[in-house]
């Protein structure tokens, strides 16, 4: 529904069921099929504009058949805007996500609120270099006493050199300040060189690489080689494959410290205008100090597209922790299908 000159709004909803094997990703574990109703609205604005952006708003209902205790409603937004006019351009987002879901480091559907800023930059300084800055900051807000509320800056400075008609070189510097309410403090600096743009007529991508430094607020500091890169290749005009790599640092949600470092990669087939598959997998690497713990996330998934308003959606996902802290370890298999809808 159109709302203004160049602005519409869409109604969206998702409606799902998911059986899923650990649903507390323990070593012991609990199943559960879980109902998920999720409706929202989204506006757009900015359409064929140079100052474009949207407004997404969900309410996110789940429903637990045999464990209706951990029944949940939350809520969530997001604003996006970007601006280019070719010599300038400029993005800002902002959002706030109510969550109640595990991961690697979370297990029991724990609670927790995070709010996320950001903006950033990049301004043509002459037809061959330009320049890139930006700065996020985030804030995670736990429920639960044994996990660590923290706040994050961060803020990359890059700047670009291009090579070739399609690909540009780049020098930056990123600083990224963490604040945790159990455990040390700490600052990181990652200073790289790296390139993006188009590699070949089939490759494209973006990656950095270099030092990166870690200091506690409690004292000890550590270095490390650091890389972040994404990639996707065109293996066929209708699949794809995406790929990257990154080696950094992190806090984990109990306070403890990390150093992270991972793989992924991701096959997309458009096996017809209604039909798709997708295949993927992750590896996760978590050095503390006195252990290493390893993650595997794998998924298979497929897509449907009944009409320009609605998409099926079913997957099959994977998970497997392994952890000298046997209590650690945990294996997680969940079936999903979804209805997404907009309108």
């Amino acid at each position: 529904m159109a709302i203004g000159d160049g602005a519409e709004l869409f109604l969206t909803g998702t409606l799902g069921i998911r059986s899923d094997d650990n649903i507390f990703l323990a070593r012991k574990a609990d199943s559960d099929l879980i109902f998920d109703i999720n409706p929202g609205v989204e506006i757009t604005f900015g359409k064929d504009a140079q100052l474009k952006g949207s407004l997404t708003l969900v309410d996110s209902f789940s429903n637990y058949s045999d464990n209706s205790k951990l029944n949940t409603q939350l809520f969530s937004s997001t604003f996006r805007s970007n601006f280019d006019d070719g010599k300038l351009k400029l993005g800002f987002n902002l959002s706030y996500t109510e969550l109640n879901q595990n991961s690697v480091d979370i297990r029991g559907l724990t609670r927790r609120d995070v709010f996320a800023a950001g903006g950033n930059t990049e301004v043509e300084i002459s037809q061959i270099s330009s320049v890139a800055a930006g700065v996020t900051f985030n804030h995670e807000n736990y429920k639960r006493a044994s996990y660590a509320d923290a706040d994050m800056l961060t803020v990359p400075i890059d700047f670009f050199y291009k090579w070739t008609p399609k690909t540009d070189l780049s020098v930056g510097y990123r600083y990224r300040d963490t604040k945790v309410s159990i455990g040390s403090d700490s600052t990181d600096h990652f200073f790289n060189v790296g390139a993006r743009g188009e590699f070949s007529p089939k490759l494209k991508g973006k990656f950095a690489v270099g030092l990166n430094s870690r200091k506690l607020d409690r004292g000890g500091d550590d270095t490390q080689f650091g890389i972040e890169s994404n990639f996707t290749y065109e293996i066929s005009p209708k699949t794809s494959f995406d790929f990257g790599m990154s080696n950094d640092f992190a806090t984990s949600p109990q306070g403890q410290q990390q150093k992270n470092f991972s793989l992924n990669g991701t096959i997309n087939t458009k096996l017809s205008e209604e039909w798709g598959i997708n295949v993927g997998m992750n590896y996760r690497a978590t050095d503390y100090g006195t252990r290493t713990d390893d993650y595997i996330d794998a998924v298979v998934g497929a897509s449907y597209t009944v009409n320009a308003h609605v998409k099926i959606i079913g997957s099959y996902s994977y998970k497997n922790y392994a952890s000298d802290l046997s209590a650690s370890e945990f294996k997680n298999n969940v079936f999903s299908v979804a209805a997404n809808f907009r309108y």
